[in-house]
C-alpha cells in the first residue's frame, strides 16, 4: 500500500491511473514470491506426516503459483490504454484472470474431494505423523496467507482490481484451509484416525463455496451488470445539477476497476449552445465527485419545459432557421395567439425573397401553436458590415442632454440624473447613449415605459435622431462612483 498526499481541504488525494497500475503490480509480484515460498514448505511438511490434508494444501500451492503469475500478467495487461482494437481499453482481462481462479478453485475442490472420499470409502488409513517441524509450517502459512489476504483484499478495493480481489478470496480459502489441515492434525493427535480425512472434506467444501461467490462476482463483470448501488447514486446526482430537466436513461458497466457507462439527459430546448455545454461540464465534475475515475459519456436531449414561454418558444423557432428577430409580441386575441416580429434580412435581397423567409418563418410558428395563430411579421433591412461614425458637435450633444433632463424633470417620475451622455453622426442619422439613475426596488417595466415616454418626447422635435440608447443605474450605485 502507498500513501497519498492531502488534496485541497486536507481529504485524501486520489491515486493517479499510473499509481494504481503500480501498486497492482507490486501487489502481484509479491503474491507470487509468497506463494512459491509457502508452496515448498507445505511439501516439505506434507512428505514429512503423511497428512491428505496437508498434501491437499500443498497441491493447491503448486497450482497458486500459476495463479498468481497469471494474475500478475492480468494486472500488467489491463493497464494497457485503449488502442484501435480494444476501444474501451484491457480493463476485462482482470476479470477474465478471475474467471480462470474460479475454474482452478472449483478443480481443486473437486480433486481433493475425490481423494477424500476413495480413502473414506475404501478405508485406507493413512500413518500421519505430526512433529513439530509440520505445525510450524502450518501456523507460517496461516499467518503469511492472513497477511496477504488482507493486504490484496485492501489494494483490490483502493484499485477497483477484479483479478487481485479473485486473489485475496484464493488466500482466504488458503488461510483456512490451513486452518482446517492444523485441526486435523489435532485430531490425529488425540486418537481420532479419520480427522485428516475429514479435515479434507472441509476444505474441498470451503473451496468450492469461495469459488462459486468468486464465479457469480466475475460473471456479474462479464456480463456488463450494474455495479450495485451506482446507477442509484449517479441518477441522484445526475437530478441535482442545475439545467438538468430530467434523466433519460442510464448505462453503466465495471470494467478493469473503472465504471464506463453512457448517461441522456433532457435540458430546455431554449438554452444556448454554452449553456448546454456548461451543463455537461457541471453534470461530469458531479458524477466524477461520486464515482471517481468514471468515465461517462453524457448525451444532452432538448425538449420543451412546462414553464416555457411563448415568447421563447417564437425565439427558438426563428434560431432554428437562422432568421435574426426582434421586437417579438405576443398576444392573446380571443381563443387565438397573436405574433408580430421585425425580421432582418439581407439589404441587397429582393423582396420576392425575403417574402419567402418570412412565409417560412410564420409557417413554422402555426405550426408551432396551431393553424389559427395570427402572425404578422415587419422585414428590415440588416446591417452586415460596420458603418463609420464620429462624434457629433458638442452643442449637438448639449442641445440633446438638455432635452433629456427637462423631459425627466417634466415628468417628475422615476428618472433622475441624466449623464454620460454621448452622441454619434451616422449615415442613418444620430445615435445617442446616456446613463440615468432609478430607484433600485421599481420594476423594470416601470423603468422602460418611463424612459420610452421621454425618449419620445425629445425626439418629436429632432427627427434627426435615429436611436436612442439608455443605461438604468440603480441610484445607490452613485455612492460608489
Amino acid at each position: 500500500m502507498t500513501s497519498t498526499q492531502d488534496g485541497p481541504g486536507g481529504s485524501p488525494a486520489r491515486a493517479t491511473p499510473a499509481q494504481m497500475a503500480q501498486i497492482k503490480q507490486r501487489a502481484a509480484i509479491l503474491s507470487v514470491m509468497a506463494t512459491l515460498l509457502l508452496t515448498g514448505a507445505k511439501i516439505i511438511g506434507a512428505i514429512l506426516s503423511g497428512s491428505l490434508a496437508l498434501l491437499a494444501d500443498a497441491l493447491q500451492g503448486l497450482i497458486d503459483v500459476g495463479s498468481t503469475l497469471f494474475t500478475w500478467f492480468a494486472v500488467r495487461v489491463s493497464d494497457k490504454p485503449a488502442d484501435d482494437e480494444h476501444h474501451y481499453g484491457h480493463g476485462k482481462v482482470e476479470a477474465l484472470a478471475a474467471l480462470v481462479e474460479t475454474a482452478i478453485l472449483f478443480t481443486l475442490a473437486g480433486a481433493i474431494l475425490w481423494e477424500a472420499g476413495n480413502r473414506l470409502w475404501t478405508g485406507l488409513i493413512e500413518t500421519v505423523q505430526v512433529t513439530p517441524v509440520v505445525i510450524g509450517i502450518l501456523l507460517l502459512s496461516m499467518v503469511v496467507d492472513a497477511i496477504r489476504w488482507r493486504s490484496l483484499t485492501q489494494v483490490a478495493k483502493e484499485t477497483r482490481s477484479e483479478a487481485l480481489a479473485a486473489e485475496a478470496t484464493h488466500f482466504a480459502a488458503d488461510f483456512v484451509g490451513s486452518t482446517l489441515v492444523l485441526l486435523g492434525l489435532l485430531g490425529v493427535w488425540y486418537g481420532i484416525a479419520r480427522a485428516d480425512t475429514v479435515a479434507a472434506f472441509a476444505i474441498a467444501a470451503f473451496t468450492a463455496l469461495s469459488a462459486y461467490r468468486l464465479g457469480r462476482r466475475t460473471i456479474d463483470t462479464l456480463l456488463d451488470a450494474a455495479p450495485k448501488g451506482v446507477s442509484e447514486r449517479l441518477r441522484e446526482a445526475a437530478e441535482a445539477v442545475p439545467g438538468v430537466v430530467g434523466v433519460n436513461w442510464l448505462k453503466v458497466r465495471p470494467t478493469g476497476g473503472r465504471v464506463l457507462g453512457e448517461i441522456g439527459i433532457n435540458v430546455s430546448r431554449t438554452l444556448p449552445l454554452e449553456r448546454v455545454a456548461t451543463i455537461r461540464e457541471v453534470l461530469a465534475s458531479a458524477l466524477q465527485r461520486i464515482e471517481p475515475g468514471a468515465e461517462i459519456a453524457v448525451t444532452t436531449d432538448p425538449v420543451q419545459v412546462d414553464d416555457e414561454t411563448a415568447l421563447e418558444r417564437v425565439l427558438l423557432i426563428a434560431l432554428k432557421l437562422k432568421i435574426p428577430v426582434h421586437h417579438v409580441s405576443v398576444h392573446t386575441i380571443g381563443q387565438r395567439l397573436s405574433v408580430s416580429l421585425d425580421m432582418e434580412v439581407e439589404a441587397q435581397l429582393p423582396l420576392g425573397h425575403a417574402h419567402e423567409i418570412a412565409t417560412r418563418l410564420e409557417a413554422a410558428i402555426r405550426d408551432e401553436f396551431g393553424g389559427e395563430t395570427e402572425v404578422e411579421t415587419h422585414i428590415e433591412p440588416m446591417e452586415t458590415g460596420a458603418p463609420e461614425g464620429h462624434d457629433a458637435a458638442w452643442d449637438t450633444v448639449e442641445d440633446i442632454g438638455k432635452a433629456l433632463a427637462t423631459e425627466a424633470a417634466k415628468l417628475a417620475g422615476p428618472i433622475h440624473d441624466i449623464h454620460s451622455v454621448r452622441v454619434r453622426q451616422t449615415r442613418n442619422g444620430l445615435v445617442v447613449n446616456y446613463h440615468c439613475r432609478v430607484d433600485p426596488a421599481l420594476d423594470v417595466a416601470s423603468v422602460h415605459a418611463a424612459v420610452d415616454q421621454i425618449e419620445r418626447a425629445v425626439r418629436i422635435a429632432r427627427p434627426q435622431l435615429c436611436r436612442l440608447v439608455s443605461h438604468a443605474e440603480p441610484m445607490i450605485a452613485s455612492a460608489n462612483r
